[in-house]
């Protein structure tokens, strides 16, 4: 890509949020969340004293309206602030002010989770009035399922004092942990100044001995940096163990299903059936190694049926009509521009109402795409209350992968976008179903390329579908393993980088098997930002939920058609509202039996038959 056409990859642009955290306007936001908290807390002290002193003339009732209404005002302003706070830093990972930023904000989410436990401890006190509050105030009847949520989630705090102690102390605990993995990965560099996110994207390349040498210097750069990482990894999860052992949570993944909205019977079925499908997955890899090995497309010198490790996301060859045509889709380097014209089309394809968000979201530089030192890998999407507006990280390099992503994340900002006449306490939805839009998104755009390309971008649109599909289903049940295999073996000790490495193996023997040659990736562990994150353990299943739902909900599109969207955004607008089963009930799925996952999977199952053939 020429220096032009980097210039052209864009920076996001802030002004309608704040312009900086010297600004007047941020500086009063500040403000605004102290005196919104303090009211809060006045509230609290108010019903806490009339508990104990004159419970019989406490109008609970009219006080939770009160307090639910200041509540959501003060939830708006804290999201804005974190989400601020979050990506004005992950574009400079190194900048202290902004760490330090970040530091405080972490301050005020804590005091934030103070006034949730008090509140907490008062609708236990009081749960008897909740029938009274919803027929005297029936425009809160939507509140029920949230407030349930909280009495439950009650069983599981430890007393007030000690939920603030943890809180503080996470700041230089698991928190801190979880930054500095971050900051060593957003700065590692090779020898020429290659920063690690460019590295890693040298997996596309069609160059085999690129993909060979940048898996090289990746697995170099992180064993260089071993012992740090493996750190951040083995206290984090030790602070994980004790604070679930003193909040009542027999183990790890019965707390994260409470905060997915899930139950294992759901869990269950959709782990069964992607194991069943992995003999399907492992033919898949088989069959690519082989391609590419008859075309001397890799640098493997392997004499087994598997793939290496670097040669997973290696284009196909091309035939030479199509090389001499310049015309594929999928082999030609994208501009910005290109990029953004192609996904407004496929998101008009579903409806004018997702095509005219996704312009607005590029018109408006919502997209901060351009790779640069000190910026964080990867991408996401983070919203914004203030103006009920989104901003969109990527690291956009050109290939067509670069492109499903920005949609994939459009996607999540969609969703946001739905629920946009909704109090704030519905903004938070379990991560199962966050990943059900910006996966729908995806899924448009790729099943219409395989519907309208030529012969040859078909086939190799489908590998692509396949390679993603994979690292959602099968790469996301790998990392669950490990996981689960990391609160195990921590329990019972310390773990060191030559730990993690042994279970990361284990892991992928387990999911990849056969698939794989020898030539694997053992520092897998290290690079998932996933694996540290102190608020959200096993950050992996809900991909592979959101994935094969969405493929459920989008094999209803084609059935119904453009009737379709109207339904679809109501559904999106009811995810903070419910648990994922009731939700996809209404939807016509029954996703506690394997029957709804394996129709789900079928599509990808017959992906694999055609590649094969």
């Amino acid at each position: 890509m020429n220096t032009n056409e980097l210039n052209n990859i864009p920076q996001w642009n802030l002004d309608s949020i704040f312009s900086s955290i010297e600004s007047p306007e941020y500086k009063k936001a500040l403000e605004e969340f102290e005196s919104l908290k303090n009211n809060c807390q006045e509230f609290l002290e108010t019903a806490d004293r009339f508990t104990r002193e004159a419970n019989s003339n406490f109008d609970f009732a009219l006080w939770l309206k009160t307090y639910l209404e200041t509540e959501d005002k003060l939830t708006r302003s804290i999201l804005t602030l974190n989400a601020y706070a979050y990506i004005i830093y992950s574009t400079d990972t190194t900048n202290t002010a902004l760490i330090n930023n970040l530091s405080k904000i972490d301050e005020l989410k804590n005091d934030l989770h103070q006034l949730n436990i008090k509140f907490s401890t008062i609708l236990v006190s009081h749960q008897i009035y909740l029938d009274e509050f919803y027929k005297r105030f029936p425009e809160f009847s939507e509140y029920k399922y949230l407030l349930e949520e909280i009495l439950e989630e009650s069983k599981h705090l430890m007393s007030p004092a000690e939920e603030k102690l943890a809180g503080e102390l996470s700041r230089t605990g698991g928190n801190a942990w979880g930054l500095l993995q971050e900051q060593i990965i957003s700065n590692l560099q090779d020898k020429d100044g290659k920063t690690f996110n460019e590295i890693r994207n040298d997996a596309f390349s069609s160059d085999p001995q690129v993909r060979k040498e940048a898996w090289q210097k990746e697995i170099q750069l992180l064993s260089q940096n071993r012992i740090a990482i493996a750190a951040a990894l083995n206290n984090l999860k030790g602070e994980t163990l004790t604070l679930n052992k003193r909040r009542r949570w027999d183990n790890a993944l019965d707390r994260s299903l409470f905060t997915s909205r899930l139950s294992r019977k759901t869990l269950d079925a959709l782990v069964s059936v992607i194991e069943d499908s992995l003999p399907e997955w492992r033919k898949y890899w088989q069959k690519k190694a082989s391609i590419l090995k008859a075309a001397g497309q890799t640098a493997s010198s392997s004499t087994k049926a598997g793939l290496a490790f670097y040669d997973l996301f290696a284009p196909l060859p091309s035939s030479k009509a199509q090389d001499n045509s310049g015309d594929s889709l999928l082999t030609k380097e994208w501009t910005f521009a290109e990029a953004r014209d192609y996904i407004i089309k496929e998101y008009n394809s579903f409806s004018s109402k997702m095509g005219d968000f996704a312009k607005n979201a590029f018109d408006s530089q919502w997209i901060d795409a351009r790779v640069r030192p000190g910026k964080v890998g990867g991408a996401y999407d983070e919203d914004f209350p203030k103006g009920h507006q989104s901003r969109i990280l990527s690291n956009f390099t050109g290939t067509f992968s670069d492109i499903i992503t920005l949609a994939h994340e459009l996607g999540h900002a969609f969703h946001f976008s739905c629920l946009k006449e909704k109090p704030a306490a519905f903004f938070s939805y379990p991560m199962t179903l966050a990943e059900t839009a910006s996966t729908f998104a995806e899924t448009i755009v790729k099943q219409d390329m395989i519907a309208s390309c030529n012969a040859d971008d078909r086939i190799k649109m489908i590998e692509t579908d396949l390679q993603d599909a994979s690292q959602v289903l099968v790469d996301i049940l790998c990392r669950f393993y490990f996981e689960e295999s990391v609160f195990d073996s921590r329990k019972e000790g310390e773990l060191n980088a030559d730990d993690f490495c042994r279970l990361m193996k284990e892991a992928q023997a387990r999911t990849y098997g056969e698939g794989l040659n020898e030539e694997g990736h053992e520092y897998m562990w290290a690079v998932k930002s996933h694996y540290y994150s102190t608020d959200f353990d096993f950050y992996n299943y809900p991909y592979a939920f959101g994935q094969l739902f969405a493929s459920g909900l989008y094999a209803l599109y084609k059935k119904e058609g453009s009737s379709f969207a109207d339904r679809y955004c109501q559904l999106l607008s009811n995810t903070g509202s419910m648990s994922c089963e009731e939700l996809c009930s209404q939807a016509g799925f029954d996703i506690t039996k394997k029957d709804f996952w394996q129709d789900a999977v079928k599509m990808y199952l017959e992906e694999i038959k055609e590649f094969c053939r």
